[in-house]
């Protein structure tokens, strides 16, 4: 008995299949790293041009920012320091939400979320050593040297981009951007960065977020739907017991 044309084509192992899903991985590889690439230029450009001093825009944003301080602004932006950065930043937020996906079933999501977050710290802390870029000088908070680009931007560009990848929902792309809009704003105004550092930060951790997802998205993919269907059967089981 021969195969259906159809079931052979679409088999995962035909090269059809392993075609598709290499021009499906490379689409992630080659546009996450051409946004380091591009993060990478703007901290050179940053670096050589008269000794690191910011870009105008930066100067009128953050004298934005500062004529507006006030006690009241202050709460946020300090809860935004504290959530994204620190042992609550570094280890606390990404620990538990590791813990919910392993809790959820979910532990090739939770490995891509590790990985993602390990490589955007990483990469943020190789080029802050690299460029040396100077702090501005109306800093509210203490910080360790190293400017270009933002840790706490990346995270929440990397955190993200990895829940919205795995969890597909409107609601948490929406959140997410929020989130990782908020902390850059928190960050040029408590004079922690220049905006062209926050800038930095979200392409970049946005862009590993990117390329960790390339080898491993059929296998995140796969766990999610097969966990939607498990669940989709409990509930189908649950209805028929009380009917």
């Amino acid at each position: 008995m021969t195969a259906h044309p159809l079931k052979k084509n679409n088999d995962a192992s035909s090269p059809a299949a392993r075609q598709a899903a290499r021009i499906s991985r490379r689409w992630p590889l080659v546009s996450g790293g051409m946004g380091i690439l591009l993060v990478a230029a703007l901290g050179a450009i940053i670096a050589y041009r008269e000794n690191n001093l910011p870009f105008s825009f930066d100067l009128a944003f953050l004298g934005e920012l500062v004529e507006h301080r006030s006690a009241f602004w202050d709460v946020p932006a300090l809860l935004m320091n504290n959530i994204g950065g620190g042992i609550i930043g570094t280890f606390v937020v990404p620990l538990a939400i590791i813990l919910i996906l392993l809790v959820l079933r979910m532990k090739w999501a939770a490995l891509y979320f590790a990985l993602a977050t390990i490589v955007s710290a990483g990469l943020v802390q190789l080029l802050k050593n690299l460029y040396e870029r100077p702090r501005p000088h109306d800093i509210l908070v203490v910080s360790d040297p190293g400017s270009f680009p933002s840790g706490h931007t990346a995270n929440a560009a990397t955190m993200a981009v990895v829940l919205s990848l795995v969890l597909r929902r409107v609601w948490i792309w929406a959140a997410g951007v929020l989130y990782t809009v908020i902390m850059l704003l928190s960050r040029t105004y408590l004079g922690a960065h220049w905006l062209s550092d926050t800038i930095g930060g979200l392409v970049l951790g946005s862009a590993v977020a990117v390329i960790v997802w390339a080898p491993l998205a059929h296998r995140v993919l796969t766990e999610r739907e097969r966990r939607s269907g498990s669940v989709r059967s409990g509930e189908a089981i649950a209805v028929r017991d009380e009917q």
